[in-house]
C-alpha cells in the first residue's frame, strides 16, 4: 500500500519545480487600469456587457425571492378554511 502512495509523488518531483506556463501572463495591471478609469460606472459594472447580463439577473431573482417571501407570509397569515 505505500508503494502506491509513494509512486505519484515520486512521478510529480521527477518533474522538477512547478513552472508556469509560458502562454499565460499576468493580466493585474490592465484589470486594474479598468477598474480605476474614471467613467461614472460602478466598479460592479466596469467589467461591460457580462457585469450588465449578471448584476440584472442577480437583481430579477432578489425580486422574486423577495415578493415570493411575502406572498408567502400573506398566504400563511390568513386563517385556514374548515
Amino acid at each position: 500500500m505505500r508503494v502506491l502512495r509513494a509512486a505519484p509523488l515520486g512521478l510529480l518531483r521527477a518533474r522538477g519545480p512547478a513552472i508556469p506556463p509560458r502562454h499565460l501572463h499576468n493580466r493585474v495591471q490592465e484589470h486594474q487600469k479598468l477598474f480605476q478609469e474614471d467613467n461614472g460606472l460602478p466598479v460592479h459594472l466596469k467589467g461591460g456587457a457580462v457585469d450588465s447580463a449578471l448584476y440584472a439577473l442577480t437583481t430579477l431573482i432578489c425580486s422574486v425571492g423577495t415578493c415570493y417571501s411575502l406572498w408567502s407570509l400573506a398566504q400563511a397569515s390568513r386563517p385556514k378554511k374548515n
